[in-house]
């Protein structure tokens, strides 16, 4: 499991955004992923396994929005450890009255894992994304009317460098993340 400053990426994440909402809920595609998460993370968010087979991130987000309760849930992936709570909140509240709210850079890239969403209409664009054989995130978000876009430029006013987006994949990732996460200090 990759650490970021002796800690679990996801467990960065969960402290990041814990005051924003009640519920938590962390998808892993195994029954063995769930018995790696710190104990620590199993006691402060609800553990779901992927409820389908085939695993990708449209099926990770689907079985996230099927075991919601929440009316909106916020969407975020678990290497994204520098997540901007601002940032993340701003996606909740202009969730209200749509059915996503997704972050989308100058060239028009979106950021769909990182996105507010209206739970019931989520999980309904997945689950036909899915039948049609679509396993990424644009299959679902192809389904989704109602979608306000916040330009990135507009986020850089609580993230100036963005850091939000940065994904902990490669151990130059993690330097970056190491070498911001003591900025933040």
């Amino acid at each position: 499991m990759k650490e970021l400053g002796g800690k679990p990426l996801i467990a960065h994440v969960l402290d990041r955004v814990a005051h924003l909402g009640n519920e938590w809920i962390v998808v892993v595609a195994s029954e063995t992923q769930r018995h790696q998460l710190p104990h620590a993370v199993r006691q402060r968010a609800e553990v779901v396994v992927d409820n389908y087979s085939d695993h990708s991130p449209l099926v990770g987000a689907l079985t996230g929005f099927e075991s919601a309760k929440s009316e909106l849930a916020l969407l975020l992936p678990c290497d994204a450890a520098l997540v901007s709570v601002e940032i993340a909140s701003l996606l909740l509240d202009l969730c209200v009255d749509r059915n996503a709210v997704v972050p989308r850079w100058p060239d028009g890239k979106i950021e769909p894992l990182q996105a507010a969403y209206n739970v019931r209409s989520a999980a309904n664009a997945a689950e036909v994304a899915l039948k049609e054989g679509k396993r990424d995130m644009l299959g679902m978000i192809s389904h989704l009317r109602g979608i306000r876009y916040v330009s990135t430029l507009v986020l850089q006013q609580y993230d100036p460098r963005l850091i939000t987006f940065l994904n902990i994949n490669t151990v130059q990732d993690l330097k970056k993340a190491e070498h911001a996460l003591q900025r933040t200090k």
